[in-house]
C-alpha cells in the first residue's frame, strides 16, 4: 500500500527534522525544504498528498504560495505558523488552506490533523470522481467545474471539500456543526468565516445570483441546502 507523501516547507531545520521523523514513524513519506524555490521545483516531479507550509519564508510570501498551491496542486494545504492572530488564521483559510496549526505545536496533533484531512478527502462509497448536476460537471480528479459548453473553472482543494459535502447530500440540510465535523475544523470565528468565503466562491464559479442563489441555499440560523439533482460517475 502506497504511503501518503507529505511535503514540509519550513526554514527552521529543527522543525523540518522533527516533523519528518514523526510523520515517517506514523506511516507517511516526507520531503523537506527550507526554501520555496526548491519546494516548487520538486512539485514538477512529485505529487504530494499534503503540503505543510510555514508562512514566514525567506524567499517568498507564504500566503501567496498557499493560495497558488490550493488552486494548482489539488493537495491538502496545512499552514504551520507562529502567527497566532485570528486575522492571520482567517486570511490563510480564506486563501484556500485546509487547516492552520500554530507554533509551538504538539507533533501528535499534526499527525492527527493530517489523518483527519486525508479521511475527509476519501470519496463516499456510493460516489465516483465526477458529479453531474444542473448543466455542470464537477471533476474531483482534477479539481475543475465544467459547464455545458465544456469550459472548465478550477476550484481549490478546500472549496472541493465543501462542494463534495453538498453533492454527497443533495436536498438535505447541512448545519454548521455537520460541516465542522465532516471537514475536521475547529469551531471558531475563523472557521465560520472561511466556510462563508468558500461557499461564496463556489457560488461565483457556479454563476449563481448572489442575491438569489438557486443551487446552494442559505437557511438562516440552520445551515445550507444544495438543491441540485446529482448523479455520480
Amino acid at each position: 500500500m502506497t504511503r501518503p507523501l507529505v511535503t514540509i516547507l519550513d526554514d527552521e531545520p529543527e522543525i523540518r527534522t522533527l516533523l519528518a521523523e514523526v510523520l515517517e514513524e506514523a506511516g507517511f513519506d516526507t520531503l523537506s525544504f527550507g526554501r520555496a524555490r526548491a519546494f516548487e521545483a520538486a512539485l514538477a516531479t512529485h505529487t504530494p498528498d499534503v503540503c505543510l507550509v510555514d508562512l514566514s519564508l525567506p524567499d517568498t510570501d507564504g500566503l501567496t504560495l498557499v493560495h497558488r498551491l490550493a488552486l494548482e496542486q489539488g493537495a491538502i494545504v496545512i499552514i504551520i505558523s507562529g502567527r497566532a492572530q485570528v486575522q492571520d488564521r482567517v486570511t490563510g483559510l480564506e486563501l484556500g488552506a485546509d487547516d492552520y496549526i500554530i507554533k509551538p505545536f504538539d507533533p501528535a496533533e499534526v499527525v492527527a490533523r493530517i489523518r483527519a484531512r486525508l479521511r475527509s478527502t476519501k470519496p463516499a462509497s456510493q460516489s465516483g470522481n465526477v458529479a453531474t448536476f444542473n448543466g455542470w460537471k464537477a471533476h474531483f480528479d482534477r479539481y475543475t467545474l465544467e459547464d455545458d459548453t465544456g469550459v472548465e473553472t478550477p476550484f481549490s482543494h478546500a472549496e472541493g471539500e465543501v462542494l463534495r459535502l453538498f453533492l454527497d447530500a443533495p436536498k438535505r440540510l447541512i448545519s454548521r456543526a455537520q460541516m465542522q465535523t465532516s471537514l475536521g475544523g475547529v469551531a471558531s470565528e475563523s472557521f465560520d468565516r472561511a466556510m462563508d468565503v468558500r461557499i461564496s466562491r463556489l457560488r461565483t464559479k457556479l454563476r449563481e445570483d448572489p442575491k438569489n442563489p438557486q443551487l446552494i441555499k442559505t437557511i438562516y440560523g440552520a445551515g445550507y441546502i444544495f438543491l441540485g439533482d446529482v448523479t455520480w460517475t
